[in-house]
């Protein structure tokens, strides 16, 4: 009988233990960073067409300066007639995601304006845009393959 309890003992020890690695992983992903996301995204969809862009770019496309966020990964197309983008935003603290959001929605209605009637086929990929928070994360696709890059980047933090 007390080696059946020492079993149960365990077992439940064992299963506590399981399930509480679960959801400390839950919140790991607040340890990644923007580019580690982003080679996540890199996996799942080729980002050929697009280049690594800096700080001074993320300030001039979304007026986001690098000194107000905690870490970004930001890729454009690498002609001006191409509308293809991805940023991911790590904020400081979850609640200035609303903040990043909406500079990057100044840029959406600039884009709009731009290729509405120069390159629909461009305007309709920033029709169909994502731009969604999660945590401290902040992510924005302009892509024919934007879905899969949302999907990339929900599975990265995971």
């Amino acid at each position: 009988m007390q080696r059946m309890q020492r079993i149960v003992g365990l077992a439940l020890v064992l299963v506590i233990g399981i399930l509480g690695g679960c959801s400390a992983r839950s919140g790991d992903h607040e340890d990644r960073t923007a580019s580690e996301v982003a080679a996540r995204v890199a996996q799942a969809v080729s980002l050929s067409g697009m280049q690594a862009r800096d700080a001074e770019k993320l300030r001039k496309l979304y007026g986001i300066k690098a000194d107000d966020i905690a870490d970004f990964a930001l890729y454009t197309a690498e002609s001006n007639v191409k509308a293809d983008e991805l940023a991911i935003v790590k904020v400081k603290e979850p609640g200035e995601a609303d903040n990043v959001m909406n500079q990057i929605r100044h840029r959406i209605e600039a884009q709009t304006v731009k290729f509405r009637d120069y390159r629909p086929e461009e305007f309709y990929l920033i029709d169909k845009h994502v731009l969604k928070s999660a945590g401290t994360f902040v992510f924005f696709a302009v892509s024919k393959e934007a879905d899969r890059m949302e999907q990339a980047f929900d599975a990265a933090l995971k």
